[in-house]
């Protein structure tokens, strides 16, 4: 079986697995006072070009997002969100289970938001004479990549943060596959762009080579009070701490974070350019590791016996659309298998 699920059906990448595995027997306190999470939480200081920041290491993604939204919104406000985000598709509604509303508006480009039509839907709110009775736009989330793999330009997300700071809400970037993007070349946006333009942002560990983890960074203190509160009262808190610690310390010792993520785009580009080659056409320009085709129902058929992938949606005429999505350990004999069955 071929598989092109999910950029996380593996375990972790050998150094971190190595890492864990050399530190298996060590003691050390609980909860992240460790000194493997202070050294990760430090190297990812450096990188970001943030020393104040804040640096919060928890288990998924789903997890980092509804925490975000308990700690910056109060009772009735909710989040703007891409009709494509994340958080208002796949989910489970996790941050509506906290009491916040998804405020989801349409996206273009792969699942962008614009700053324009944030700043219209903002401006909206505050002229409607009703609007202490609506749900008030708090915080403003996005995805980089994007849920459909499209990559923000470094004048998007400033445009973005400029609407966010005139209306002073926060902005939220959600990093899942952030490795995936800070490697493309088609990529202008740094880890310190990030810390200088959104109020709090994660770097995904899980879909990125790590066996478990995600990085919550609040790049200046005063945005969020007491977080860690607020983790473990929300179930959050991992006992044992060290087990992220060493991940994250280990990804951000060297390029093992960005390299990991190399392998998987030129994989993606392998498989892109057979599949046009092929005649194939795509809902979105590929641009990192995910890649969403359109095909023939019949192909789907034809494909799951001998490929995992994601059926993303139906389309009329009796297409649908596939994802097929690669990771730091995708072989060119893997790409090569796919596409001869393609």
């Amino acid at each position: 079986m071929l598989n092109f699920e999910n950029d996380y059906m593996r375990g972790a990448c050998p150094e971190v697995m190595q890492a864990l595995v050399r530190t298996n027997m060590e003691q050390s306190l609980g909860y992240g006072d460790d000194p493997y999470t202070g050294s990760a939480s430090e190297k990812i200081r450096e990188a970001c070009g943030a020393p104040e920041a804040q640096v919060y290491l928890l288990v998924g993604g789903t997890q980092v997002n509804a925490l975000a939204a308990c700690a910056v919104l109060r009772h009735c406000q909710g989040v703007i969100s891409a009709d494509t985000g994340h958080i208002n598709h796949h989910e489970s509604g996790a941050v509506e289970a906290t009491g916040h509303k998804v405020l989801a508006l349409p996206s273009h480009d792969g699942g962008k938001l614009d700053a324009a039509r944030v700043r219209s839907y903002l401006q909206a709110y505050w002229a409607d004479e009703n609007y202490a009775h609506m749900v008030e736009p708090g915080m403003l989330y996005i995805t980089h990549p994007t849920e459909q793999g499209a990559l923000y330009s470094l004048a998007e997300l400033a445009g973005l943060s400029a609407v966010c700071r005139e209306y002073r809400i926060p902005l939220y970037l959600d990093g899942a596959r952030l490795a995936y993007a800070l490697a493309s070349d088609r990529n202008d946006i740094s880890l310190k762009d990030m810390a200088a333009l959104c109020d709090m942002f994660y770097i995904g560990g899980t879909k990125c080579g790590a066996l478990f983890g995600e990085a919550l960074v609040v790049p200046r203190p005063g945005v969020v009070g007491n977080l860690f509160s607020l983790i473990k009262q929300r179930g959050a808190l991992l006992a044992k701490g060290r087990l992220l610690g060493v991940q994250f310390d280990t990804l951000f010792t060297g390029d093992l974070y960005v390299g990991n993520a190399r392998n998987a785009l030129a994989a993606a580009d392998r498989l892109a350019a057979g599949l046009e080659s092929r005649g194939y056409r795509f809902l979105a320009p590929p641009q990192t590791n995910q890649l969403f085709l359109i095909v023939d129902d019949g192909v789907v058929e034809r494909l799951r016996p001998h490929a995992t992938f994601s059926l993303w949606e139906h389309l009329d005429g009796g297409r649908s659309v596939i994802r097929f999505v690669t990771d730091w350990a995708t072989s060119e004999e893997d790409v090569d298998a796919l596409l001869a069955l393609m």
